[in-house]
C-alpha cells in the first residue's frame, strides 16, 4: 500500500504542463468581401508535492487564455476592419491564493476609404480595459505580505475616437495618423485609488469625477501581423498618443506590444511576447510585463496569407 501511495505522490510532484494539439483551419472563400480569422489558446500550468517532499516547491495551479478576432470587409474603396482581442491569466500558489498575471480587453472597428495603393482616410473607435481587479503586493513592518488594489474593470478604461489617415503598403503591415484623436478615460469610483495610484488625480481623472475628456490629442497606430519565418509569426502594435493641451515629451504616452508566436509542431505551440508601457498619468516610470506561452491554440481563417 506504501508503495502505491508513494508512486501517486510522485506523480503529484511532477509539474504538469498541458500542450494539446494545435489546429489551424483554413478554407479560402474568393467569392466573399470579408476576410475573417479567429485564434484562440489556452494554457494550464500544475504542480502539487507531497508533505515530505524534500527538494522544496510550492503547489501551484496557472491558467492563461488568450481569445482573438478579426472581420475584415472590403469593397472597391470601402473598408471595415473589426478586431476583439481578450487575454486573461492567473496563478494560484499554495500559501498565496489566487493572483493575476495578464488582463486585456481590447475592441476596434474603423472604416476607411482608399486614396490610392497605398494611402486611405479613415474613422476609428476603440476601447480598452480589463476583465478584473488588480493589485500591488508589498510588506509590512511585521513581513507580511498585504494586497492593495490599483485597477478593475472600468478603472481605468480608454474610449478613443480617430480621425486621419492610413498608409497600409502590404497586407501585414499599417499606420494610422491621427492628427485628430479625442480620448475618454473612465476610472468608476477613483477615490479608492489615491492611496495606491496618485493622491489626486487617479490615472488623470480627478475625484469626484468618474470621467475625463481630451478633446484636441494626436494617435499613432502602426500594426505588423506576419510569418517572418516557417511556422513562426511576428506581432507588434506601437501606440502614441499625445495631448495638445499638455503637450510635453514626458506627457506623451507610448505603448509597445511584441509577441512571436512558434508552431513547435502539429501538437506544439509556444508564444514568447510582452508590453512596454509608459503613462504618465499611471506612473512616471515605464511599466513592462511579459508572458510565455506553452500549451494549446485553435485559429481558423477563410482566407490564405500572402507569402
Amino acid at each position: 500500500m506504501k508503495v502505491f501511495t508513494s508512486i501517486g505522490l510522485l506523480f503529484l510532484g511532477l509539474s504538469l504542463n498541458i500542450s494539446l494539439v494545435q489546429a489551424q483551419n483554413v478554407k479560402p472563400d474568393t467569392l466573399s468581401n470579408w476576410k475573417k480569422k479567429l485564434v484562440f489558446n489556452i494554457n494550464v500550468n500544475q504542480a502539487a508535492f507531497s508533505s515530505n517532499w524534500k527538494a522544496g516547491g510550492v503547489n501551484s495551479l496557472g491558467i492563461n487564455g488568450m481569445f482573438n478576432y478579426k472581420a475584415n470587409y472590403s469593397k472597391n474603396r470601402d473598408s471595415w476592419d473589426n478586431e476583439i482581442d481578450f487575454l486573461y491569466g492567473f496563478v494560484n500558489n499554495a500559501g498565496q491564493g489566487y493572483r493575476k498575471t495578464v488582463d486585456r480587453i481590447f475592441l476596434d472597428t474603423k472604416y476607411g476609404y482608399k486614396l490610392s495603393d497605398d494611402w486611405g482616410l479613415f474613422a476609428s473607435l476603440n476601447f480598452q480595459t480589463q476583465f478584473a481587479k488588480g493589485y500591488k503586493y508589498d510588506k509590512d513592518v511585521n513581513g507580511v505580505e498585504q494586497a492593495t488594489m490599483i485597477s478593475d474593470i472600468m478603472a481605468p478604461a480608454f474610449v478613443t475616437f480617430a480621425l486621419g489617415a492610413e498608409y497600409h503598403p502590404v497586407e501585414y503591415f499599417r499606420v494610422r495618423i491621427s492628427p485628430f484623436a479625442p480620448r475618454l478615460t473612465i476610472v468608476n469610483d477613483p477615490a479608492r485609488f489615491i492611496p495606491s495610484v496618485d493622491p489626486v488625480s487617479p490615472y488623470g481623472v480627478v475625484p469626484p469625477d468618474e470621467t475625463r475628456f481630451e478633446w484636441l490629442a494626436f494617435q499613432l497606430l502602426a500594426e505588423f501581423d506576419k510569418d517572418i519565418a516557417t511556422n513562426l509569426n511576428l506581432k507588434w502594435r506601437y501606440l502614441m498618443f499625445a495631448n495638445y493641451e499638455t503637450f510635453a515629451l514626458k506627457t506623451i504616452d507610448h505603448r509597445l506590444e511584441l509577441m512571436f508566436n512558434a508552431k513547435v509542431n502539429r501538437f506544439i505551440t509556444v508564444g514568447l511576447g510582452g508590453i512596454l508601457l509608459y503613462d504618465y498619468d499611471q506612473d512616471p516610470g515605464a511599466q513592462i510585463s511579459q508572458v510565455f506561452n506553452l500549451g494549446f491554440a485553435y485559429s481558423f481563417q477563410n482566407y490564405e496569407d500572402p507569402k
